[in-house]
């Protein structure tokens, strides 16, 4: 069945997060990045400008094309994205199924090949007869907002690795496509999305779990707490926190890969963050009285934040 015979299709008139002011409790804006559902921030309502409802799915036509989003608020849409509102009542996990079948024909197009008004003849299976029996359970949380108070003026420079840093920083390995085995094995690759996980593998792991993946080629700086062993491709280090600090748990491993995504902008395609820059690097984190990481408190923070209580 094509997508404007479940969908009515909207093209959204020219519009521009810099033209809206910015209000963290304002309305979210959605432009055509694949990232963070899409959305690049909150902006003040104002009137004259459409809103979304809550429940569409938002498709760009160009730059990242066809990586739907299901919006779970009312919203602004950028242009060169196509607002899809079901012509009859669907539930959450058939909108998502959609999502997954528009996404699955991405690509066919790329920065010369535009989807453009060609989206509504896109063929798509019918969600009830491929998925009868699935039901989806929203996530759920009992977190709200943080307690936990946040100041980074008391936060002291660490080295990252080295023989004085924090992690013991290894490389990963080169295993070309036409290697590769089907399997289980996680295989991280310089990407910036999906956990950094660009296939899995029948080749046994070379990187242990409870660490993180950082890359310093292709997508630099993007950083994944991995939970289970994988395999890390040349483009990417993995950190391994030093025995004589503990385990690296989910909470932590999430609170430093964010620090370091923040130093991310320093380094490009043409200036690599090499082994040696990352091994001299200082990252800037809590730290006890005794001017050691505070790691219980990047533990007790990242669970006191809506869905922290989750890990």
């Amino acid at each position: 069945m094509k997508i404007d015979e479940l969908f009515d299709i909207e093209y959204p008139k020219t519009l521009a997060y810099s033209w809206l002011t910015p209000d963290e409790n304002g309305i979210n804006f959605v432009s055509a990045q694949e990232k963070d559902n899409g959305i690049v921030g909150r902006v003040q309502e104002e009137s004259g400008i459409k809103v979304y409802p809550a429940g569409c799915i938002t498709v760009p036509l160009k730059g990242s094309v066809l990586m739907a989003h299901l919006q779970p608020e009312r919203c602004y849409v950028a242009h060169q994205i196509g607002v899809l509102i079901p012509k009859k009542e669907m539930s959450l996990t058939e909108k998502l199924f959609y999502v997954t079948c528009i996404r699955s024909h991405s690509y066919k197009y790329n920065y010369g090949r535009q989807a453009d008004r060609t989206l509504g003849e896109l063929e798509v299976p019918l969600a009830k007869d491929m998925m009868p029996d699935l039901h989806c359970t929203p996530l759920s949380t009992r977190n709200t907002a943080t307690t936990i108070s946040f100041d980074t003026n008391t936060w002291r420079w660490f080295q990252l690795g080295g023989d004085e840093g924090l992690f013991d920083i290894r490389k990963g390995q080169r295993l070309t496509s036409d290697d590769q085995k089907d399997g289980d094995t996680p295989y991280i690759g310089a990407i910036d999305s999906n956990n950094g996980v660009t296939n899995y593998i029948g080749q046994n792991p070379i990187h242990e779990g409870s660490t993180i993946s950082l890359s310093y080629n292709g997508s630099v700086g993007e950083a994944y707490y991995q939970p289970v062993p994988y395999w890390a491709t040349d483009d990417v280090n993995a950190l391994y926190l030093r025995d004589e600090y503990g385990t690296l748990t989910p909470a932590i491993g999430l609170f430093v890969c964010t620090v370091l995504k923040h130093d991310k902008y320093r380094y490009s395609y043409g200036r690599k963050w090499t082994l040696d820059n990352m091994n001299d690097t200082m990252v800037k984190l809590p730290a006890t009285p005794e001017g050691k990481p505070d790691w219980q408190y990047m533990e007790n923070y990242i669970k006191s934040l809506p869905y922290g209580d989750r890990l």
